[in-house]
This record gives structure tokens, sequence and C-alpha cells, in this order.
């Protein structure tokens, strides 16, 4: 019996334990080789494949068939952004009231839709819209062997398939995400002023005192790595999917999982690298 035999059959818990960190270790191991192939590639994706990279950057940002009619992801993260602006600005308006303060229903909304707000809720449709929709299309080409017919052909798959996805990614977050960002100012406005009744000029006055530009410098930032991570991670599910059609539906629930836990990082990681733990603001009277 070999030494491995030995400690499987003496030591049962801990050989599980053991084994599950191995996989553990060289999932990780994939997924970093996997990314660094994607951003090598790039360069050939662009100067090879340009055709397809608009062509990618137009369905991401419009999208096909049925969901160009309502804009696809520029008009769906656009109206999550609109919904979270509102409820922000009334649960802010109605807190803010109970302690007398409701005119910094301004500073509330400038400050929480740039940091919070419209980053999270961003990356998540981004999960939910174009990530899922790159998983299930490369999954189908994995299962259909048309990423092996490509190699067959010499064509690169890796710049082909992931680093055009990632590129367009690139190019569709920043007009994605300046739409979602002035549907949440839009929405947090509209309802303070129109609906709560609070002076528009009130509203600006906190709303612009407490805007600062290299907040939303560092928010635009934040919507980047986001993007790159979410397309990265559903990329590599769906270029790995196997099993048929239900292995495709399954790489799609795995990678919006990872995605989404890699929006909540970012978002936690990016707002202790630039805020730290004082929110680098300071309000007086």
């Amino acid at each position: 019996m070999s030494n491995l035999a030995v400690v499987r059959s003496r030591y049962p818990k801990h050989f599980r334990r053991l084994s599950g960190l191995g996989r553990s270790v060289r999932l990780v191991g994939e997924h970093g080789v996997f990314y660094f192939r994607a951003f090598r590639e790039m360069g050939h994706a662009l100067s090879a494949y340009r055709k397809e990279t608009l062509r990618i950057v137009a369905e991401m940002g419009m999208g096909t068939g049925a969901l160009a009619i309502i804009g696809g992801t520029v008009v769906i993260v656009s109206f999550m952004t609109l919904s979270a602006g509102a409820l922000l600005a009334i649960q802010g308006f109605a807190s803010l009231s109970n302690i007398g303060v409701e005119a910094l229903t301004g500073f509330f909304a400038a400050f929480i839709n740039v940091r919070i707000a419209a980053p999270v809720t961003s990356g998540i449709a981004l999960a939910a819209t174009i990530g899922a929709g790159a998983t299930a299309r490369i999954g189908a080409m994995r299962i259909n062997e048309e990423i092996d017919a490509m190699e067959v052909m010499a064509i690169r798959s890796i710049a082909y398939v992931v680093s055009t996805r990632v590129i367009g990614g690139l190019i569709v977050i920043i007009p994605v995400y300046s739409m979602a960002v002035l549907m949440s100012f839009l929405s947090a406005q509209l309802y303070t002023t129109y609906i709560a009744g609070q002076s528009a000029g009130v509203y600006n006055h906190y709303f612009y005192t407490f805007l600062r530009p290299a907040d939303l410098m560092f928010s635009f930032l934040q919507a980047i790595v986001m993007s790159i991570s979410v397309m990265l991670i559903h990329c590599f599910y769906g270029y790995h999917a196997s099993g048929g059609p239900s292995g495709v539906g399954f790489a799609v629930g795995r990678a919006v999982r990872a995605s989404l836990i890699a929006v909540v990082s970012v978002t936690l990681l990016v707002s202790l690298a630039v805020y730290g733990t004082s929110g680098n603001f300071d309000l007086a009277g």
C-alpha cells in the first residue's frame, strides 16, 4: 500500500481537507494563468480582430435582438441606478427629517451615490447582463466545439473570444457608468425637490458643496476595475464550460456568484485604499 493510501485510510477527515485545499489552490492558479493570457493577448486582439471587437462593443452597449429595442445594458444599468438613487433619497430624507436636518439630503445623495450606491448597483447589473451573456455565449461555443475549431484554424481562441470581450467591457463601461451616475443624481434630486418638497436651492447647495471631482474620478476607476473583474471571471467559466447545455447553465451560475463577490470585494478594497477609515471629508456648520 502506498504512503498516500495509508494517510487516506488513517486520517480521512484530514485528507479530505487537504484535497479541498489543493483543489482551491489549483483553481486560483488556473484563474491567474487564464487572466494573464487574456491580458497578454489584448494587443493581438486589437490588431487582428478589430471587427469582432467592434461587434462585441455594440452588442454589450445596445444588445441584440429583442434586447436592442429597450436599449440593452445602457437602459438596464441606468434604470437600476435610478431606482437606487430614488430609494437613497427616500430613506435619507425620512431619516434626516427625524433629527431636523433634512436639508442635508443633497449631501447624502452626493456622498453615498458616488462612493457606494452607483458603483455597486452598476457592478451587479453588469454581472447580470453583460457577464452572464458572455458566459452563456462562450460556453455554447465550447460545447459546440467552435473554440476547438478556432485552434485548428490557427485562430488564437483566447484573443478572439476573451480578450476582445475584456476590451469591449473597458470601452462600454465609460458611457454606461456615466449614464448610471447621472440617473442616480437625477432621481435623488427629483424626489427630494418635487415629491418631498425641499427647496431646489437648498438641495443644490449641499449637493454641489459635497460632490468632489476626486470622488467621481475614483468612482469611475472603481467601475473600470469592476468591469475587468466581471468580464474575466465570466469568460473564464464560459471558456472552461463542459457537460452540454446543463454544464453551460451551471457555469453561468458559478460565474454570477463569483462576479458578485468580486464586485463587493472591489468596492471594499477601493474604499479602504482611497478613503481609509476617516471618510475623507469634513462636515462643519
